[in-house]
């Protein structure tokens, strides 16, 4: 008489757990016909199965691949391996197999999305007119954000900045890298400044230079934002672009960019500048004008050129700009 607790009848729940490791509902059945009545053998699993010794036979031969059965040895056939090991053991090779096709699935996108290019070149732009739009493509981009995040700061500044702060600050968070290049002629507003400073303290890699050819994002080096109409045309509007020749070019034009700029950042305490040298050479090191300075620094033009050649002697600077990279290269900014 078969054993009703292994009655052909009954099947595995289509929800059952082993088949997210795959195991089938009869290899399972068979499986737990072994850890009960390990002694029985393979004409004994048939009878508790109700299935034919060559099915079991079978069955079997797939159990021990998926490492639930150990093969016959000296000491006697066919044996159950522990449960906890060997499942524990399958799920690391599912976890394992599931990182592979995740990767396959990102090769395979790419060769996608190089399809639909071909097919329509339309799909390679999408424009975003208005200011909700924009905000709501930038929101999209750092969400999907996944390695690296870059940044062109340049004036005008169209819309509030505290979204984008949010956003930069939540991909901090996520451990994604942002690095930032600044248009040294932003930085003359005391609050970009700032907003610039807070981010650099929550760990964005902060670069300036005198001027940046125009306003960018590129995410992940495939996707970039940038403003369809010209600076001084102002209005909202700009441009998606999906992973092509573009986003690498606008990617390499960043790289390029990097590479010619200053770092910004806190001036360190190394005992060699007072609290205001060190304040003085970061605004420097940014690129700012004498006027933007001395507003910052709350003093005369006439006292800030005397600071300034002061420093410049200690340093040999010829100008004031060199004056802020050697401060730089000194680690006081």
């Amino acid at each position: 008489m078969v054993n009703t607790a292994y009655d052909t009848a009954r099947e595995t729940p289509a929800a059952s757990p082993w088949a997210a490791v795959g195991v089938s509902a009869f290899d399972e059945r068979l499986y737990q016909a072994i850890l009960n009545q390990p002694d029985a053998g393979a004409a004994g699993w048939a009878l508790l199965t109700g299935a034919s010794p060559a099915r079991v036979r079978e069955a079997c031969n797939r159990l021990l691949a998926l490492g639930l059965l150990q093969p016959p040895d000296s000491m006697g056939g066919l044996r159950a391996v522990d449960p906890r090991v060997a499942i524990r053991a399958l799920i690391r090779r599912r976890e394992t197999e599931s990182e592979l096709l995740a990767a396959t699935a990102e090769e395979m996108a790419t060769a996608y999305e190089a399809g639909l290019l071909r097919e329509e070149p339309s799909r390679l732009v999408e424009v975003a007119s208005g200011e909700g739009a924009i905000a709501a493509r930038l929101e999209e981009m750092y969400a999907r954000a996944e390695h690296e995040v870059c940044l062109f700061d340049t004036p005008p500044y169209l819309a509030p900045a505290g979204p984008q702060v949010d956003l930069q600050a939540d991909l901090l968070d996520r451990g994604i890298v942002s690095r930032g290049i600044y248009a040294s002629t932003g930085l003359e507003d005391p609050k970009v400044l700032s907003r610039a400073l807070r981010m650099v303290e929550l760990g964005e890699q902060a670069r300036v230079l005198p001027s940046v050819p125009l306003k960018l994002l590129v995410v992940d080096g495939c996707r970039a934002l940038l403003p369809l109409t010209a600076s001084v045309a102002g209005g909202y509007c700009a441009v998606v672009v999906w992973h092509s020749a573009v986003t690498e070019a606008l990617q390499k034009l960043f790289e390029m960019a990097w590479q010619q700029a200053i770092p910004l950042g806190q001036a360190a305490d190394d005992g060699e500048l007072s609290e205001n040298e060190r304040t003085l050479t970061r605004l420097l090191a940014a690129g700012m004008k004498d006027e933007a300075v001395a507003r910052h620094l709350g003093v005369s033009l006439r006292t800030l050129r005397r600071r300034v050649s002061e420093l410049q002697e200690r340093l040999g600077a010829a100008s004031r700009f060199q004056l802020g990279m050697r401060a730089s290269q000194r680690g006081w900014v």
